[in-house]
């Protein structure tokens, strides 16, 4: 019962994690890019636009309910710390929790707010923008990058 409990939770992350990884690749690999090539007034209101709506979105609850999945799998890698898989799940929900949910907390959020706050146009808006585009970028490669090692240590539960 408890291998079928650790097996669960793995494929769960492993889903959640691979559809969070494509998601943030996505953003790091070409939308920011793209964006950095608009003017800036129209770069600032795009990204607004982008993080109004994905907070309406179906990411929400793939983004809270996968990092649920992930502190579970801690928890139950601590319970069954003796158990084939059970360090890697762990370990893979450890990087997931800090690597994906504390750093959009603590890194791509405050940038998400302090640009909501700033205006469209001028030298101010355009170094606003040109600090958001960097430091979201480097935070959400971060994630990615979290998310793709949180997969690869669901791989390994499910494989052992």
């Amino acid at each position: 019962m408890e291998a079928v409990l650790l097996d669960s939770l793995a494929w769960i992350m492993a889903l959640c994690a691979a559809l969070v990884a494509g998601i943030y690749a996505a953003f790091s690999g070409f939308i920011m890019r793209s964006l950095a090539t608009l003017d800036t007034a129209s770069a600032i209101a795009a990204m607004n636009a982008i993080n109004t709506v994905i907070l309406k979105s179906s990411f929400m609850p793939l983004f809270f309910g996968s990092t649920i999945v992930a502190l579970l799998m801690v928890l139950v890698g601590l319970w069954q710390w003796g158990e084939p898989g059970a360090h890697m799940a762990f370990v893979g929900g450890g990087i997931y929790v800090v690597g994906m949910f504390i750093v959009t907390a603590a890194g791509n959020v405050p940038l998400n707010n302090a640009l909501a706050k700033a205006g469209g146009d001028g030298e101010e808006a355009a170094r606003i923008w040109a600090h958001y585009l960097e430091r979201w970028t480097r935070w959400n490669t971060r994630r990615t990058f979290a998310s793709l090692a949180t997969l690869v240590a669901c791989i390994e539960v499910i494989s052992r």
